[in-house]
């Protein structure tokens, strides 16, 4: 059957000519157009590999495209690698699709031959036309890269912004943490100060109670108890037919302390209370001064100790009345 005939029998039934598929090659205008654009990127200084990709890769559709490719991928790791096209049909070595009668495959290669022809009539481009186009595409290349330059530099003003926003919010939030942990620490001190102050106050209170007890126990304080302790300070001489008397134990103790400048306080304690309350009652009460000091005993001749704070007045030995003096207190 001819090829004629072919196309008669096709009219005559009244179906349309068949379409080609996608996987039919490149007809001769579109061959032309594909060399003149490889040619011009190629003489505008782009690598043979990297303009025939691009090219492949924007499905041939001209030098625009092409060029908006290779200015967004030109720092691809593999823009420099050789184009391989994807596996696929080719014409002519492909089996006729299933269902397809010899009408059907005459039809395609008559498509293909009058493409063939008609691609015939167009002519190279010369030589001028050839530098207008390079000109055209210099300037698009140009334009391109200012306004890619503008794009980055945009996209750095922006990222600067950014940047300065974060530190200003990081330096507002270790301003922040400084002061909340300044707060805290000022409140820590005033609850401290408030606790020693309360402290002090509470030994205070209970000295005056120790001292409104005493008074109220004996009516008259430590001036009314110094005759009554006197005279049982007095022995009584036994006679020889007397048993000797037994030791009578003290309650109380009457501490007399002398002073730095000479003055002198008298206070009655619990005999079963320690030294430390002599000594708080002397930094509470003393007008000489605030200087460190420590406490001693004349005679016998006995400087009183860190320890011997905790011990009781009774143990001490400075029960029934006792007489303490205050001495500075030399720096080792």
């Amino acid at each position: 059957m001819t090829k004629h005939s072919g196309r008669s029998s096709l009219a005559a039934s009244g179906a349309e000519p068949p379409i080609v598929g996608p996987e039919r090659e490149l007809g001769p205008e579109q061959h032309i157009m594909e060399c003149t654009a490889l040619e011009s990127l190629i003489e505008m200084g782009f690598s043979q590999n990297r303009a025939e990709k691009a090219l492949a890769l924007t499905g041939n559709q001209g030098i625009e495209q092409a060029m908006d490719w290779l200015m967004e991928h030109e720092n691809d790791p593999d823009v420099d690698e050789p184009y391989v096209p994807p596996q696929g049909h080719v014409l002519g070595t492909e089996e006729p699709p299933e269902g397809s009668t010899p009408e059907t495959v005459e039809a395609r290669a008559d498509l293909v031959e009058e493409g063939s022809a008609e691609g015939d009539d167009k002519h190279p481009l010369t030589e001028e036309e050839k530098r207008e186009q390079t000109k055209r595409m210099m300037e698009l290349i140009a334009q391109k890269q200012r306004e890619r330059e503008e794009r980055e530099k945009r996209e750095t003003i922006e990222r600067e912004k950014q940047r300065r926003k974060q530190g200003q919010e990081l330096s507002m939030i270790r301003q922040k943490l400084q002061e909340d942990e300044m707060k805290k620490m000022a409140e820590e001190r005033r609850r401290e100060k408030m606790e020693e102050k309360l402290a002090k106050q509470r030994v205070r209170e209970k000295i005056e109670r120790d001292k409104a007890e005493r008074v109220k126990k004996f009516g008259g304080g430590s001036s009314s108890q110094a005759p009554a302790e006197s005279a049982q300070e007095t022995p009584v001489p036994s006679s020889p037919s007397q048993e000797p008397p037994t030791k009578r134990e003290y309650d109380q103790c009457r501490i007399q302390v002398r002073l730095l400048d000479g003055t002198s306080l008298t206070q009655t304690f619990k005999a079963k209370e320690q030294l430390a309350a002599v000594r708080l009652y002397i930094e509470l009460n003393r007008k000489d001064g605030g200087e460190p000091f420590h406490l001693l005993t004349s005679f016998p001749r006995r400087i009183f100790t860190d320890e011997d704070m905790e011990k009781p007045l009774q143990e001490l030995g400075l029960v029934p009345s006792a007489v303490l003096i205050v001495a500075k207190k030399c720096n080792s």
